[in-house]
């Protein structure tokens, strides 16, 4: 690329970044586009804290599980004295990838190349055949920051991550410890791609105003999300006053058992953008299951009731989760191409939790599996329309003010990096 193309085609990026219309969606190139697509790996998932794991998927020493983050394969693993490490999943000899998808345990990685062998600090152990001169201390992995967080894990490519990741993980953490996800086990890992813009999976995820394409879900999710009592449809007026007689329940209960509940919104204000609330649930108001009960008999945390609604968390750029009584389900959002995305979903529960006792993993996952598939169905319509060259942004409805502030905070990231 020439001086004067690169110019061109900043400009071009800058242009588009700069047209953007607030409270409309983004243009068609920011979805389709492979300029832009390179754009969000520099801009977003190069540089911001992303969520790409669970402590109870690596819980004892040398246990690891695997990430591509863009072009970036990345391992995280749990090392001899027990400590998160993230290294790039990459050989320092000749770049092979030293270890493959899934999740493990290993007491050394093991380079299937050339037998390259680095211990789980990612310190080069040995390498066959190196002349006398040879200095092993020059070729560890690669590190990658990485942190827990009330046992979420959560990994930066950047040379120096967004400073204020701490503030945000230590108003988040209070509202997770409760649920000891860090003890918790994986009773499922369900990997999903989607045939859509990465944007297009957390857009469709910010807002419920397709939440009657959810019939699962909306059995024990309010569909009242995203109203207030000033645009409230008349349909949804039972449905409304149904909730408020949940919340004020939800609220007495979280009150008494000293749970934070009060919703904390900092979407668009900030690099490490987040919305975490504790909120009812309809129906039994347990869990997310046909008629709202328990899909395991044993709590998260050992919390001595099982009817405490869900704790929903939102981080950006690529992740959200719920907390119930008696599970816990995170979702990581991960982009494969312009218009492909993995959506990782894992499912918690207690580590004593016996798997056909205590609880039915059909289940347990029937109503996220399926709003999965049906969230990729319509992921996958939208990205067919705003790859057409008839497409033009549209308005968002009030209830989509997330989406609005997703599209703000993102735009944002894009104005950061083209002007550095």
């Amino acid at each position: 690329m020439t001086a004067s193309t690169a110019t061109s085609h900043q400009d071009r990026l800058h242009e588009a970044v700069a047209r953007r219309r607030p409270g409309h969606s983004l243009e068609g190139p920011f979805y389709t586009d492979r300029e832009f697509y390179d754009l969000d790996i520099a801009a977003v998932f190069g540089r911001l804290w992303l969520f790409v794991a669970t402590e109870a998927e690596v819980p004892e020493p040398g246990d690891w599980t695997t990430v591509e983050i863009g072009p970036y394969p990345v391992v995280v693993l749990r090392d001899d004295a027990g400590g998160l490490r993230a290294f790039h999943n990459v050989c320092r000899h000749r770049g092979a990838r030293l270890l493959g998808p899934g999740r493990g345990s290993v007491a050394n990685l093991v380079c299937g190349y050339h037998k390259w062998t680095y211990g789980t600090d990612g310190a080069l152990r040995h390498a066959p055949a190196q002349p006398p001169d040879f200095d092993p201390s020059c070729y560890g992995l690669k590190p990658v920051h990485v942190r827990g967080v009330g046992g979420l894990v959560f990994v930066c490519l950047a040379d120096a991550p967004p400073a204020d990741f701490d503030e945000v993980a230590a108003r988040v953490e209070p509202y997770l410890l409760p649920h000891a996800l860090r003890e918790a086990k994986v009773a499922a890992r369900v990997d999903l791609v989607e045939e859509g813009n990465w944007k297009l999976v957390m857009e469709n995820n910010r807002e419920c105003y397709h939440c009657d394409g959810h019939p699962e879900l909306l059995r024990t999710f309010f569909p009242t999300y995203g109203y207030t009592e000033a645009n409230l449809p008349p349909h949804l007026r039972a449905a409304h006053d149904r909730y408020l007689r949940a919340d004020a329940e939800a609220r007495a209960t979280y009150e008494r058992l000293g749970l934070p509940y009060a919703l904390i919104e900092e979407l668009d204000d900030r690099v490490t953008g987040f919305r975490i609330q504790r909120d009812a649930l309809d129906l039994a108001g347990e869990s997310f299951t046909p008629d709202g009960t328990a899909a395991c008999r044993r709590p998260l945390g050992g919390l001595p009731t099982p009817r405490l609604g869900h704790l929903a968390l939102h981080l950006q750029p690529n992740s959200w989760c719920h907390v119930v009584g008696d599970h816990a389900i995170t979702f990581a959002v991960l982009p494969l191409a312009p218009g492909r995305t993995l959506l990782r979903t894992t499912w918690l529960v207690d580590p004593d939790a016996v798997e056909g006792e205590d609880y039915d993993p059909d289940t347990l996952l029937e109503v996220w599996t399926a709003t999965n598939g049906q969230d990729a169905r319509l992921v996958a319509r939208a990205q067919h329309g705003v790859s057409s060259p008839a497409y033009v942004p549209g308005p968002y409805a009030p209830t989509e003010y997330q989406v609005e502030a997703f599209c703000a905070w993102y735009t944002a990231r894009l104005r950061e990096e083209l002007g550095r």
